[in-house]
């Protein structure tokens, strides 16, 4: 049985939405039959999502974006409303992690993480907000991780970036839920792309691909009770169904995608 989430016709922005769970979240609204802004960096693989999701029943554009720079992410939101004319949906799934421990991560390192994956974040919104508050009505769905929740080894910038979008994401629902703006959290486990088509050149998994061997993934696979990897598809469930009006009743909420390893 198929479930009508109301989607259709809908605009939805989602940031970084050319590579991995960001590719998956835009093909998913594109099948709902979206309008799609996918705010990339990445042109090439930007486009190439667009033009896959074009296929699919939605109507999807990119706009080159840079989500760390103000004016770059204002210009964004104002090509969304030349094009579409409305904004009902903002994704912030644009993140980065470098594995490295505290003591030897160099100060430039820690500058890109906490502004790729907080002020992205704090900038989208913001830039969205006016627009939802005069119409009364938005969702946005914010893309943490486990890790912001419980705190990873080797990662304690990316862990503290992304426990900062859980309590941002927490206060601005209570703040704005009066204006009909609903605002959730979706925490992914180990979603490792299927291939390096499924990522651009300037994706930080292309850096990391090679170290996941079959081995490997047989081991965090191992770690989680369903005993399986998650996929971009199971993320971008979880976040179609936030953005939709079957959610209406869900805010301030974060849920864990991640075959119950947290269980938070």
């Amino acid at each position: 049985m198929e479930i009508d989430l109301g989607l259709t016709g809908k605009t939805v922005i989602v940031t970084g939405g050319g590579s991995n769970i960001g590719r998956g979240i835009v093909l998913t609204f594109a099948r709902e039959g979206s309008n799609i802004v996918n705010a990339e960096i990445d042109e090439k693989q930007g486009q190439k999502t667009v033009d896959d999701a074009n296929t699919l029943g939605g109507q999807a554009i990119l706009v080159k974006t840079d989500v760390t720079d103000w004016d770059s992410v204002q210009a964004m939101v104002k090509k969304t409303l030349e094009r579409f004319d409305r904004i009902d949906v903002l994704v912030n799934n644009v993140g980065m992690a470098r594995q490295r421990p505290f003591v030897e991560k160099p100060r430039e390192e820690c500058e890109k993480e906490i502004s790729l994956n907080y002020w992205s974040v704090i900038n989208c919104t913001r830039a969205v907000m006016d627009h939802m508050i005069e119409r009364k009505y938005g969702k946005i769905v914010n893309i943490s991780s486990g890790a912001g929740r419980v705190g990873v080894a080797n990662t304690a910038i990316y862990s503290g970036t992304k426990g900062a979008v859980i309590s941002l994401s927490k206060a601005l629902a209570r703040e704005l839920g009066r204006y009909g703006i609903n605002i959730n959290v979706v925490c992914p486990g180990w979603v490792v792309p299927g291939s390096s088509d499924d990522v651009g050149e300037g994706s930080f998994w292309r850096q990391g691909l090679d170290f996941y061997t079959p081995e490997v993934l047989r081991r965090i696979a191992k770690a989680s009770p369903l005993g399986r990897l998650g996929s971009a598809q199971d993320i971008a469930n979880t976040v179609v169904f936030l953005a939709s009006d079957c959610a209406s009743y869900i805010t301030g909420q974060t849920i864990s995608v991640d075959g119950g390893v947290t269980m938070l």
